[in-house]
């Protein structure tokens, strides 16, 4: 076991290129229908700013589509990048109680790749129901189908079926040689620290995928990033990641503008971040509405007058003004 982290500080890596993966916001037209125009532009838009398109995850509304939906997402994201790399929710629904059910994992695995996509293994209360040396080897059994895949702790803020590993299991996925990476996201610094401490140490090449939507400078530590706030502004993201690979100190006040819209976006209920995005992206006109799922939590109309003003000062930002 390794030993709890003293000073983070140690591990700030200055002049880091960041590997940025955005989770893509699936958009709904006013009558319940999902925007697709909008989508593909989302995609190419945030391909465009040089981060990676993530599909299907909890941002795409991964548990609340059905299988059709998850397959024209993945077509039309394999058809807009032509060739450029994507991630992919691999979801797969069950209830408290239900098994480890490999074969129901094999398939999303099978129509992820089948598009040109890399799964991001989703939690189950199957995979995360079972003992811990009994989890490593579910990671090892998807491996024999993907021959590159992402893990993914996600605590149940988020969704019930999720869990976060004891540092023990997470050594054992990065034992994993498919496994190139896994995203984390407790919301909580100190775990995710341990995990580049334990990274660091044990296989360098992992990718610590942070999903703290509440302190996205993780990234100074040695996280790269799966974040669903990225999808709000992926080009400012694309920003922010620069100057950190250029030492440039205006970095931390593009930082802390995002993470003010975090703090607003990711505050409880969690889920209704999805309308925050939806709120956000229209008024950036980049989405028609700002409607969501009909089974996703909303946000209050009072929001959109502080999301004006954020994206005002985003503006102003990106054009070099203080």
């Amino acid at each position: 076991m390794i030993e709890t982290l003293l000073d983070p500080t140690r591990l700030i890596v200055a002049g880091r290129k960041i590997t940025g993966s955005s989770a893509i916001l699936l958009p709904f037209l006013e009558d319940g229908a999902i925007d697709w125009a909008s989508f593909e532009n989302h995609i190419q838009r945030t391909a465009g700013a040089g981060l990676i398109p993530a599909v299907n995850m909890d941002t795409g509304y991964a548990n609340l589509i059905d299988e059709a939906t998850r397959r024209e997402v993945l077509r039309r994201t394999r058809d807009l990048l032509d060739g450029q790399r994507f991630v992919a929710g691999a979801f797969v629904a069950d209830k408290p109680g239900d098994s480890w059910n490999l074969d129901a994992y094999r398939q999303q695995i099978d129509s992820i790749q089948s598009y040109g996509g890399i799964p991001v293994i989703f939690q189950s209360y199957g995979l995360t129901g079972q003992a811990p040396d009994a989890i490593v080897e579910s990671y090892h059994q998807i491996g024999q189908y993907a021959p590159q895949f992402v893990g993914f702790e996600l605590g149940t803020m988020f969704v019930p079926f999720g869990k976060i590993y004891d540092l023990d299991v997470y050594r054992g996925l990065m034992g994993v040689p498919q496994c190139i990476g896994a995203k984390h996201s407790s919301l909580s610094r100190e775990l995710e620290w341990q995990r580049i401490q334990l990274r660091n140490a044990v296989r360098p090449d992992f990718k610590v995928f942070t999903g703290n939507d509440l302190a996205i400078d993780m990234v100074i530590y040695g996280s790269d990033y799966l974040l669903g706030l990225s999808t709000f502004a992926p080009d400012v993201f694309a920003l922010r990641d620069a100057m950190w690979a250029a030492s440039d100190p205006d970095f931390y006040t593009v930082n802390d503008l995002l993470q003010y819209l975090g703090f607003l976006a990711f505050r409880p209920p969690v889920p209704a971040y999805k309308h925050s995005a939806a709120q956000f992206l229209k008024l950036r006109g980049w989405i028609t509405t700002d409607k969501t799922h009909p089974q996703s939590p909303e946000r209050p109309t009072s929001d959109v007058a502080i999301l004006q003003d954020i994206v005002e000062r985003l503006d102003l930002l990106q054009k070099g003004s203080p």
